[in-house]
This record gives structure tokens, sequence and C-alpha cells, in this order.
């Protein structure tokens, strides 16, 4: 099986090496040179934390990873793909464009997975033939120590893409949990208001960071608080996913906290930055 990996971000890069532990090959597809350099570096230090926690991770070796793993920077490795999975930031113009270009390339039958956070998978597969083979497959993060993906039927999804979607997901020891399409689908529109209110807390002075994520981890027994989360995820992401439920809902509880705004026009975006609410 050979899968493409559209955008070589943080969950990009944990997709692919998810896949090529379960000896799938891959081709992880970046618009931006400057970010694929970085690629085999950012793996090789994955890798070595994801051996010590995840039983499968262990007998692979880096050797292996990289022959399983094809950078790119354009389309044309894609022409023979069993499977998309797109992951550029949620940010409509960036998405359009790439499957408009996207459609050109893969054959017509090649199912396309939509790992978003907010942006509702109907609409992504109105752009492309054959609506049907488009799926959501929203990946939890760090992927592969997550055992299960939010599935999303869009409008037009077919039953065989559903069964190939779960056939992949269980060939890396995943499962699906399918819900319907709406914006934000089930895990952001609630994981997303934690963090936003979380960060209003901040704003507020009514409890740092650590006591609101302590709260959550001893209180509630969450492995992460809200605030850890969106450090983990990116400032930016979470801001840029605030937006679309916003947009999409026109509901003022989707408003942005100002504060997360001004971190994320400072640079503060987490742990990809060194900063956020945390300092790595």
């Amino acid at each position: 099986m050979k899968v493409a990996i559209i955008g070589a971000g943080t969950m990009g890069r944990d997709i692919a090496l998810n896949l090529a532990a379960y000896d799938i090959h891959c081709v992880l597809m970046d618009s931006s040179e400057l970010v694929l350099e970085g690629v085999r570096d950012d793996m090789k230090q994955k890798l070595r934390f994801y051996k010590m926690s995840i039983p499968k991770f262990r007998d692979v070796t880096k050797e292996q990873i990289n022959q399983r793993i094809t950078l790119a920077t354009n389309f044309d490795d894609m022409a023979d793909v069993d499977w998309v999975i797109e992951n550029v930031p949620e940010d409509w113009d960036i998405k359009s464009k790439v499957y408009l270009a996207l459609d050109k390339v893969i054959p017509p039958t090649t199912p396309i997975a939509v790992n978003t956070s907010c942006i509702s998978i109907s609409r992504v597969a109105a752009l492309v033939r054959h609506p049907e083979r488009v799926i959501g497959m929203h990946f939890m993060n760090p992927v592969p120590m997550k055992p299960a993906v939010e599935g999303i039927r869009g409008f037009h999804t077919s039953e065989e893409t559903i069964t190939k979607a779960k056939a992949l997901l269980k060939s890396i020891d995943k499962k699906i949990i399918l819900v319907n399409d709406s914006p934000g689908f089930v895990a952001n529109r609630l994981s997303h208001l934690f963090m936003n209110e979380a960060a209003f807390l901040v704003q507020e002075n009514v409890a740092d960071a650590q006591s609101i994520d302590a709260i959550f981890k001893e209180g509630y027994g969450h492995a992460m608080g809200p605030l850890e989360t969106a450090d983990l995820i990116g400032l930016d992401t979470v801001l840029n996913s605030l937006k679309v439920l916003y947009d999409s809902y026109q509901d003022s509880k989707f408003r942005c906290c100002p504060l997360l705004q001004k971190m994320v026009d400072a640079g503060l975006l987490g742990r990809k930055s060194g900063r956020g609410f945390y300092t790595y």
C-alpha cells in the first residue's frame, strides 16, 4: 500500500511515522522545502520517544522509516497512491487550492481522508470528482499513541469509502468512531470550547495555566489539561479553528479569546515555537 500525506507539519509527520512503522509506504508532501528539511531529524527524535512507550515501535529502525517515507514538494509522485490523507492548515483558500490540484493527479477512485479539525467534509468533497470517495479522518495528537480516530461521514461519503477507511485504520491498530458532518464535528466542538474558555480564565487572572490544567488532570483525570493541549496543537491552529467554528455557526460561544489572538500575533505558538502558555 502507498499513502500520500499532504502537509508535513506536526500531524502529517506523526501520521507518516505511524504508517511507516506498520510497513506502509508514504509520500509526505509539503510545498515548503524548508519544512521538509527538518523532517528526517524530527522523525528520528519522535521514533526514539515512541520506542519507549509503544511496543509496535520497538523493533522499527530509523533506516526502515527513511526507506518507507518519500519526501516531495509537488503532486507528481501521487499518480499511483492507494490513499490520500490531507493535513494542510485550517484555511479554506489553502485547502481548496490543494484539492483542485490533487484532483488532476490522483486516480478518480483513490479515497481521500480529510484530517481537518473543523472544516465541513461535504464542502471539501464538492471540490473533487467523485465526492463519494471523501471522508473525514480526524487523527488525535500525538497520533501513534491514540487508538481511535474520529471519522466523519460527509453528505456524499459512500459505504465503500467508509469500509476502506476502517480497513486502513485497522491495519495500524486504530478504530474509527463515525460521526456525521458538521463543522467541528464532536471532538473539536467540545475541545475548543475548553481551550478557549481556559484562555479567558488566564486573561481574567482567575487562575494560571498550571492551576487550570491541574484541575483537569487531577480533578477530572484527563491526561492533559486544555492549555497543555492548546500548546501541543499550536495556538495558531486553535485560533484558526475557532474562527472556522465562529464563521460556521455565528454563535458567540466560539468567539476567540483576545489573549489567544495576542499570543499568536506575538509568535507564541506553543511547543513548535518554544513558548505558549508554557515554556519548552
